[in-house]
């Protein structure tokens, strides 16, 4: 019976070991959890400013090409809007003799180093 009893109260003070062991360790790491956060309090609010910081780059950015979106361009003289107009019809005139050949479906269109037509038309436009 007495070394039941003995038994016993090793076992207890084991158990009170373990317990202020334990008790010991949450307190660390309590500890060690403030101690990151007070290490990361300053860099979030770095964060922070620099968030603030961007979004008020990026309205001034905004800000400026609404600006210049709403600013007067002055309308091309009408020898250009021509020319221009030129330009695309004979952009659009070579594109079916260029695209086989682009795609790698067709030789090289020789009669089209030739073909002048839309060169004559704007040169002819020029003139007027």
């Amino acid at each position: 019976m007495t070394s039941l009893f003995a038994q016993e109260i090793r076992l207890s003070k084991r158990h009170e070991e373990i317990v202020s062991q334990r008790l010991m360790l949450l307190q660390q790491m309590e500890n060690k959890l403030g101690d990151q956060n007070k290490e990361k309090a300053p860099q979030m609010q770095t964060t922070e400013t620099a968030l603030q910081r961007n979004l008020s780059l990026l309205k001034d950015i905004e800000a400026a090409e609404k600006s210049l979106q709403t600013q007067n361009h002055p309308v091309p003289p009408p020898e250009v809007a021509s020319l221009e107009t030129l330009y695309w019809a004979s952009v659009e005139e070579y594109i079916p003799k260029w695209e086989q050949f682009l795609l790698g479906r067709a030789p090289y269109p020789i009669g089209v180093e030739n073909s002048n037509e839309a060169e004559d038309t704007i040169q002819k436009e020029v003139q007027q």
